[in-house]
């Protein structure tokens, strides 16, 4: 295993020694650095200045080499990537650009695998169904379409749209009963069984969004939103079954009944806490929801059966839940003061920007800033990389579920749960990790379409002014931080590849 990592180590390096020879000479002959000074009247002065700053009067391949002298100091972290053209250290515009594109990028990526996982497992599981027909045309409509396209279709009706709704968030009732129809045909269509039961899932679904829809047009919750117990308390049951069914099996009642304490505990907290949230910041949060896990797991723990680790995952993950939506329930309580905020004057989903400058705010107001402004290029990855995930999922999945020891399984009087998550959805696993691993290469390398729409001042930002203005070194900054990024999800993926199949073995 060592010797390996070694050898794919070395031939990383070598990659990356002439990828970057390539693209630093390249960048450097691709146009005149000085062409926007020519017609200034200090022409000559501003020319001198940034020929010393850019160090033009050196050979491209030389520059290179000193280039690669810096960035070789990083390795003992006295890192030097040189200077962008208005002087700036790019090591300093790079950790500025690297947390936006970061910030854009990881929940788009991990939203995209989780939603695409699950997505593909259900497709497969009901293959040639119209659920399955239908999540895979919309799957390749949104990979087909351009992200610059999509992007520019959620400005207009996920923020110009929404901010004009908001303005008077009336929901007449002809409205609501459309779009409770459209929901409850679209629910009967997608679910299983008799035309009966698709007829009585149709109507609960439809009289469902319809009713919701119409008290929250009435109560105004668009301006005011909040969960309250009142949601938080059904839905963390439904949580509870929901997670005890996938990680346990409704037959482990004990899982069932640890999973229902870390709700009652998150229900029986939730007022004591309000005063501890008004006081929030990062780390406490952090801490929270560490704490929160803990009382699942010790739930789990306590309650025991005759495989405790079963219900020390379920409790776990409804205690993380239900931290999750007491959260949310905060940060929907600070809705109101962040919509009526001077800055923000009523359009609260931004189109432009990571943050909306000078707002002043603790905690929960910044978050909620920061959410607006990532909502939108958020949902445009996730829609454009989603279709990778579904069918990758959904191809390993069929393949899986034919093999024999998925039908010997059954034959043993296995439950269809332990079948699907125990054996069949681990295997599954082994092709999509290397999807992921090279998708969140191409995703950091590929939001600089994304951030140039929503202008987030990213590494994709940082790479196209550094190609408009002849400027090797912010270039070569956020080349090196993509391949790096690349070339180590790829060992990653071998790795895990491995550790996933037992009959593979890194050698």
């Amino acid at each position: 295993m060592v010797t390996y990592v070694v050898r794919r180590l070395i031939t990383a390096a070598l990659i990356l020694l002439g990828a970057s020879f390539l693209v630093y000479n390249l960048t450097a002959l691709s146009g005149d650095p000085l062409e926007d000074l020519r017609t200034n009247p200090n022409a000559a002065q501003l020319m001198q200045s940034r020929s010393q700053l850019l160090d033009l009067s050196t050979p491209a391949p030389i520059r290179y080499f000193k280039w690669l002298g810096g960035a070789a100091g990083c390795l003992v972290g006295n890192c030097d990537l040189g200077k962008n053209i208005a002087g700036q250290p790019v090591t300093q515009a790079l950790g500025q650009a690297l947390v936006q594109t970061l910030t854009l990028v990881t929940g788009a990526a991990v939203l995209a695998i989780l939603i695409g996982i699950a997505l593909g497992i259900i497709t497969a599981l009901r293959q040639y169904s119209a659920l399955d027909y239908g999540v895979t045309f919309m799957a390749f409509l949104f990979f087909s379409l351009p992200i610059f396209w999509v992007a520019v279709l959620l400005k207009e009706f996920g923020a110009i749209g929404f901010n004009n709704f908001l303005a008077h968030p009336d929901i007449p009732l002809p409205v609501a009963l459309a779009i409770g129809l459209v929901f409850g045909i679209i629910a009967a269509v997608v679910s299983s069984g008799a035309f009966r039961r698709r007829l009585i899932v149709g109507a609960i679904v439809f009289a469902f969004v319809t009713t919701v829809l119409f008290v929250a047009g009435i109560s105004q919750w668009f301006r005011t939103p909040a969960l309250g117990l009142g949601v938080i308390i059904p839905a963390g049951v439904g949580i509870a079954f929901g997670t005890t069914v996938l990680v346990a099996g409704l037959q482990n009642r004990r899982a069932l009944y640890a999973t229902l304490t870390t709700v009652a505990v998150g229900v029986a907290l939730y007022f004591p806490i309000q005063p501890l949230l008004d006081l929030a910041t990062p780390l406490m949060i952090f801490i929270l929801a560490v704490v929160a896990v803990l009382v699942g797991v010790a739930a789990g723990y306590f309650w025991g059966g005759y495989d405790r680790s079963q219900g020390m995952r379920a409790a776990g993950i409804t205690a993380f839940v239900v931290a999750a939506m007491v959260l949310l329930d905060r940060f929907m309580q600070s809705w109101p003061a962040y919509f009526d905020n001077s800055k923000i004057r009523g359009r609260p989903v931004a189109t432009i920007g990571a943050s909306t400058p000078n707002l002043q705010g603790d905690f929960w107001l910044s978050g909620i800033d920061g959410f607006t402004h990532l909502v939108l290029p958020t949902i445009a990855l996730i829609l454009i990389s989603l279709a990778s995930y579904t069918r990758y999922t959904r191809s390993s999945m069929l393949e899986v579920m034919n093999m024999d020891y998925i039908r010997t399984a059954r034959a043993k009087g296995v439950s269809e749960r332990s079948v699907i998550m125990r054996h069949a959805f681990r295997n599954a696993l082994i092709p999509i990790s290397t999807v992921v691993a090279l998708d969140i290469g191409q995703l950091i390398g590929g939001a600089v379409i994304t951030e140039t729409v929503f202008s987030v001042r990213g590494m994709g930002f940082m790479f196209l002014d550094g190609i408009s203005h002849v400027d090797p070194n912010p270039v070569m900054g956020v080349f090196a931080c993509v391949a790096i990024t690349a070339l180590a999800f790829n060992l990653i993926a071998d790795l895990v590849y491995s550790a996933l199949d037992p009959r593979v073995r890194v050698k």
